[in-house]
């Protein structure tokens, strides 16, 4: 891949609940890697991958306090990925569905991302030299 490739992902599930989170996350960080810009259109759960108020946890079942535990958050995920796409030189974009977002609550999230709607999903689908959607189900 050239640094001129972007590619646009468009994810729906919420964080914790599934594997495929990890996964996207994977993804993109891979598309990274190989010097891909890359723009993603969250929707349907995924709005509350940047919440900005998500909080760590304690683990009782293990016995574990919340710094023991330390349980990753989708929000620190985002922010290190838009990290490295500045420290390559890539851009990385991440548009919240805003009808979603109302649904949901879910209207705080981190810095460098934005809120939207279908038509912008369109135009990064439209200007992506790919696009990959991830459902759940």
């Amino acid at each position: 891949m050239s640094d001129n490739t972007l590619l646009t992902f468009a994810f729906m599930d919420p964080p914790f609940e599934s594997e495929r989170t990890v996964t996207f996350f994977r993804l993109l960080d891979a598309a990274l890697e190989k010097n891909a810009s890359v723009r993603v259109f969250a929707y349907e759960g995924a709005v509350a991958l940047a919440f900005a108020r998500q909080q760590q946890h304690g683990n009782a079942v293990h016995g574990r306090d919340t710094g023991e535990e330390d349980h990753p958050l989708t929000r620190e995920w985002i922010a290190a990925l838009q990290q490295k796409a500045e420290q390559k030189g890539l851009s990385f974009e991440w548009i919240n569905c805003g009808l979603c977002v109302d649904e949901r609550g879910v209207n705080e999230v981190i810095d460098g991302c934005g809120r939207g709607g279908p038509p912008d999903l369109w135009r990064y689908a439209s200007e992506a030299l790919n696009t990959l959607t991830i459902g759940t189900r």
